[in-house]
């Protein structure tokens, strides 16, 4: 097949355009062509009135040798290339202790498939409940205040992922082609066909949890096992290497081969590595508020009068400022036509985040607003940006209320400086409920300062964004792992254990589903391997 890249038509062009420009390009007749499909499709939406859709487009042609030869100095003609996934090894039958898998959220699942796939017959340890059980645990806390420490957004299958927006997509490289392995299997298990194409591809929540559900069958029908409410609480280490792993009922599960894919809000977990003396060091995160917007202002800021138009969806923005102070404040995790949603996993702490349906209908937009932060704020032992966290999410707490309530502002009160009495008009989605304050009791100086420097230069970008009636939430802290478990780069093992396979997001080595699930898989290789080359 040949694909073609760059291909443009504009946004209200017909059907048979695209079959049309698809010909004029190769310069072929209609009988000359096959087929073709579309392998992505985006937008160019900086002249709002003029939105261009970019194609590429994979063919299918009677001739594809000579198309190529008439075409060998046009840029955008080429072979397609070949993204199929292809098995590293298999299990050869000779007998071998199962590996085990921390951890079941995205990266867990990935590694748990793929080592279902070879042959490994994989055990899965998931401190928390399955995922539809753990629903019912998070809207628990998010009407009636009340919180299950092992089961809620961060906890429980399916990982804090789950109630997200659902993003699938990625700057990391993926020379290999691992991204396509992800969708195609989220397709699999029942996601639209759409996310295989478009640019920005994502699901929602509720498919999610039918998803989930559903690839965890096919890894049992493969002979893999997932445990619920299986909490490791020590890992056993003998001479530098793993032996296996005690859980919380008292059970010893032997294992030569242990995946840790326990996500970024494990703090109990990443203690217990560390004093089992499991190199780990600090690295940078972020901290700040969750901000909210009528989705009809980010919509007309980006897409002028094509706002609403299907194709387009509700709008997005990615946003970024160096403030005079030296701190970087960008948007994070945005979440169109979303919610924002109580994250907390610990008692006594209060943590946002976003989450949107597949439809992204609700009314208001929201991202996280946050300030980068480096180990250089929180000097001490590797686990110092967690005693961070929890200090933030405590004040949180304490201002909002002590009642998992969140405490807000109107950005205009923000800017001003000036504690909010009343709200506007925007309504905040977070549950169970806001408390107005003035946020700069909840924040360090730098990250107040920074956020409102910024604030007005977003406006510069995104009209209506500094709209005096806007709402920030607090705080927002686990935007990721404020540790790294540090790994060879060539067998992917921890510097200092081997047999344990740090992974995922947890690690510090993923930020968001799609990642995440492409680290499980070269770590599921990784595995597989070992255990072929010490069997």
């Amino acid at each position: 097949m040949l694909r073609i890249t760059d291909l443009q038509l504009p946004l209200d062009h017909a059907e048979d355009e695209l079959k049309a420009a698809v010909l004029k390009e190769l310069g072929i007749t209609e009988k000359e062509l096959i087929n073709f499909t579309v392998f992505r499709r985006s937008y160019d939406a900086r002249k709002k009135t003029a939105i261009i859709l970019i194609y590429t487009i994979d063919v299918e042609t009677t001739n594809e040798a000579a198309l190529l030869a008439s075409h060998r100095n046009r840029t955008k003609l080429s072979e397609t290339p070949d993204t199929s996934y292809k098995f590293v090894t298999h299990a050869d039958g000779k007998p071998f202790k199962r590996p085990v898998v921390i951890g079941f959220g995205p990266c867990g699942l990935f590694v748990a498939l793929l080592l279902a796939e070879m042959g490994f017959r994989p055990i899965v340890l998931e401190r928390g409940k399955t995922v539809r059980e753990r629903t019912k645990d998070t809207w628990g806390l998010w009407r009636k205040r009340e919180l299950k420490p092992e089961s809620n957004v961060q906890f429980g299958e399916g990982g804090a992922g789950t109630f997200s927006d659902g993003k699938l997509y990625s700057q990391i490289k993926d020379p290999k082609h691992y991204g396509r392995k992800v969708l195609t299997e989220f397709v699999k298990a029942g996601a639209p066909e759409e996310i295989m194409y478009v640019s920005k591809p994502h699901i929602g929540t509720f498919r999610l949890v039918k998803m989930i559900e559903e690839m965890r069958h096919n890894i049992e029908a493969l002979g893999g096992e997932i445990r619920f409410e299986q909490k490791v609480t020590d890992i056993d280490i003998v001479e530098g290497k793993v032996q296996g792993v005690q859980l919380n009922d008292g059970e010893y599960v032997e294992s030569a081969h242990v995946v840790l894919a326990i996500g970024h809000s494990a703090r109990d977990t990443f203690k217990m590595i560390a004093d089992r003396g499991v190199y780990v060091e600090a690295k940078p995160f972020s901290i700040g508020f969750r901000v909210e917007h009528p989705q009809s202002v980010i919509d007309k800021a980006r897409f002028g009068p094509n706002a609403g138009n299907k194709i387009l969806g509700a709008a997005d923005y990615k946003l970024v400022h160096h403030a005079k102070n030296g701190r970087s404040v960008y948007s994070f995790c945005m979440c169109p036509g979303g919610t924002v949603v109580a994250a907390t996993s610990e008692p006594g702490r209060v943590v946002t985040n976003g989450m949107s349906q597949y439809s992204r209908n609700e009314r208001n937009a929201n991202s996280a607003i946050v300030v980068g932060i480096t180990p250089a704020d929180y000097p001490g032992d590797p686990l110092a940006g967690i005693d961070l966290q929890r200090a933030l999410e405590e004040k949180a707490y304490e201002v909002g209320g002590g009642n998992y309530n969140a405490p807000g502002q109107l950005v205009g009160d923000f800017l001003a400086a000036r504690p909010s009495a009343a709200l506007g008009t925007v309504e905040p989605s977070y549950k169970p409920g806001i408390t107005l304050c003035d946020l700069a009791r909840v924040l360090p100086e730098f990250a107040i300062t920074a956020i409102r420097e910024a604030l007005p230069e977003f406006e510069k970008k995104i009209k209506g964004f500094a709209m005096k009636d806007a709402i920030l939430t607090g705080v927002e802290t686990r935007t990721s792992s404020p540790i790294r478990i540090k790994r060879n780069d060539d067998d992917l093992q921890s510097l200092n254990t081997r047999g344990l396979f740090p992974a995922g997001e947890g690690a510090g080595y993923a930020g968001g589903i799609l990642s995440a699930a492409v680290d499980g898989i070269r770590v599921a290789e990784a595995v597989a391997l070992d255990i072929q080359a010490n069997t």
